[in-house]
This record gives structure tokens, C-alpha cells and sequence, in this order.
């Protein structure tokens, strides 16, 4: 009997087809999330899970599913995830890294120019009318916004998002200031990198990135205190997780002038509505498409189906989260089910 997935959400096609060859596979295909009760239900009979980050996955789902043996997250963060109860029930937990990483990247610098030059602003501008009710072709003193070309960027976190977005810091010529819990001598030497501690790369930086996963130590690591050593002309973009940012100081920061603009593909609770916030004109908003790329969320999909394939095949997943799994239980599924 060939074990059985559940796919709380409709992946693409490809990575579809590949369980399909292995497994016996059930997707969730309605747009909005899957209810917590439903999912308790359907994970009562599962050998294998693909879950979002907007699951919750933890003691209670693990207790609700005997057969269950490993957890894909269609993510590179697995904070939804309680992976200390998995590892201790031996069930393995994958994700998606490397495969978005260019694509986070991407929307990261989107968002820094788009907040610098105001390029939301001037799209309201021109499509709402008000360009052509003004009567006025052009003025020295509209829509001023801050050069990016030869600034200074931080970028906290520097694994494979953060130097990604490095990369094409270099083809601005800035400079590149970053953080991180350990020092990366080799990305220092290819990048030109230097590294800084927090506070001084906040006041140096002309232009914050936040990369870091969301842990015990990064949960708003951006607060009210970090916030006002910032420069007034300095920008933050946050592409990580929302509840690195403490959104009422950020609110606050935004609306004083103590920085002059963010740019936010992730919030606190998602989805996510603030009018205090919305209504800022200093602020650009993204719902969480950092991957949102035909070719990283499909590159997503064949990951997950990669690391479930390899388990059946009793092989270590390729990009296991929980490796000291491996001393509890060895990969596959038993037999007889």
C-alpha cells in the first residue's frame, strides 16, 4: 500500500505530479486556508504532510496523527512548526531553501526603490488623475525620494537571502555593512562585506534589510530603541518575518520622522490590516510574495516532492531541518501500511 500525503494548500502542478508517481495525494484545493479542525481530521490517516507557513503544526496535530512520519514545509522558514516535538517523536521536518532565494532577493531591492523613489506615490499620482487635474507637466520639488546608487546598505542576516541581496547591492556600488550571529569571512572577502554590530550598522546604514529567521533572539529585535538610532533618512525593508519588527514602534517611527520610510513584505499577524499603518504615504506594502515567482514556487514544489520521495526511498531528505531525527528514527516509512 503506497503511503499516504496531504497537501493543506494547491502547490504547482509539478511537484503535484511527482508525489503522485509515489504517493497516494490529497490537496486542500480551496484558496482560503484549511480550518484547524479539518486539518486535525485529515491528518489522522496521513503517512506525510506539506504544509504553509500559515499551519500551525505542533503537539496537538502530532498527537492527532499516529502514522505520521515527515512534515515538508512549502517554505524556507519553519517557525509554524514546533520541530523540538517533532524531533522527539522522530517525524522529520523539511523546507525550501535556495530554490526562492534570488526571488527574495529581488522583491527585497524591489521594495528599497520603490520606497526611495516614492514609486507607489507616483503611480497613485498619475493613475488616480490628479497628474492631469493638476495642469502641471513637471516640478523641481515633486515626489523627492533618495538616491540608492553609492549608499550604504545593512543587511542583517547574511546567509543565502541576505547575501543574495549583497549581489546586487555591488551593482549600486554600495556599501555593505551587515550582521549576523557569526562572522562569514568567505562572503566578506566576495562581497567586500564588512561586518558590524547591530547598533552601529543601524546608525551607519542609509538604507536597513532585515534576512534573519524569526527565533527567540530576532523576535523584534527592531523595537523602539533600535528605531531611534537610525538616521532620519534611513529606510528599512523587511522581507524576513513580521514579528521581527515591533509594528506599534515602527508606526510610531514612521509618523515622527525618526526614519524616513519602510518598505513591508511581512507583518506580525498575516493577513494583516492596520489603518493607523495603511494610511502612511512613507510606507510600501507587499502581502508576502517574497517567492511569489513562476520559477521559485515552482522550484518549491519539486523541492517538497524531492525530500518526500527521498524518504520513502528510506534516503535522508536533502534538505532535512531536524538531522538529530536521524539518531531517533531512520528514514522511510514501515512497512505494511
Amino acid at each position: 500500500m503506497r503511503p499516504r500525503v496531504f497537501i493543506t494548500r494547491e502547490i504547482p502542478e509539478n511537484g503535484i505530479r511527482m508525489l503522485e508517481k509515489e504517493f497516494d495525494v490529497e490537496v486542500w484545493g480551496e484558496e482560503k486556508e484549511i480550518p484547524r479542525e479539518v486539518l486535525l481530521e485529515k491528518v489522522k490517516d496521513v503517512d506525510a504532510l506539506v504544509t504553509m507557513l500559515s499551519e500551525r503544526i505542533d503537539r496537538e496535530i502530532f498527537e492527532n496523527a499516529p502514522r505520521l512520519r515527515i512534515v515538508a514545509n512549502y517554505a524556507v522558514g519553519y517557525d509554524n512548526i514546533d520541530v523540538e516535538e517533532a524531533t522527539r517523536r522522530g517525524i522529520y521536518v523539511t523546507n525550501t531553501p535556495d530554490v526562492l532565494t534570488d526571488a527574495t532577493a529581488d522583491l527585497a531591492f524591489a521594495l528599497l526603490l520603490a520606497t526611495a523613489r516614492h514609486l507607489i506615490k507616483g503611480d497613485k499620482f498619475v493613475r488616480s488623475g490628479e497628474w492631469k487635474r493638476k495642469g502641471i507637466a513637471w516640478h523641481p520639488k515633486w515626489f523627492l525620494g533618495f538616491d540608492v546608487y553609492g549608499k550604504t546598505i545593512g543587511i542583517i542576516g547574511f546567509g543565502r537571502i541576505g547575501q543574495a541581496i549583497a549581489r546586487r547591492a555591488r551593482g549600486f556600488n554600495m556599501r555593505i555593512l551587515y550582521y549576523s550571529r557569526t562572522r562569514k569571512l568567505d562572503a566578506e572577502r566576495e562581497l567586500n562585506a564588512e561586518f558590524k554590530p547591530l547598533e552601529e550598522l543601524l546608525r551607519k546604514s542609509d538604507f536597513v534589510v532585515l534576512a534573519v529567521p524569526l527565533t527567540k533572539e530576532t523576535m523584534y529585535m527592531i523595537n523602539e530603541d533600535r528605531l531611534r538610532i537610525m538616521k532620519r533618512s534611513a529606510i528599512l525593508i523587511n522581507v524576513a518575518r513580521g514579528k521581527v519588527v515591533d509594528t506599534k514602534a515602527l508606526i510610531k517611527a514612521l509618523k515622527e520622522g525618526w526614519i524616513a520610510g519602510a518598505g513591508l513584505d511581512v507583518f506580525e499577524e498575516e493577513p494583516y490590516y492596520d489603518e493607523e499603518l495603511f494610511s502612511l504615504e512613507n510606507v510600501v506594502l507587499t502581502p508576502h510574495i517574497g517567492s511569489a515567482t513562476f520559477g521559485a514556487r515552482e522550484g518549491m514544489a519539486e523541492l517538497v516532492a524531492r525530500n518526500l520521495i527521498a524518504f520513502k526511498k528510506g534516503e535522508i531528505p536533502p534538505t532535512l531541518v531536524n538531522r538529530e531525527v536521524i539518531k531517533i528514527r531512520k528514514p522511510g516509512f514501515e512497512e505494511g501500511r
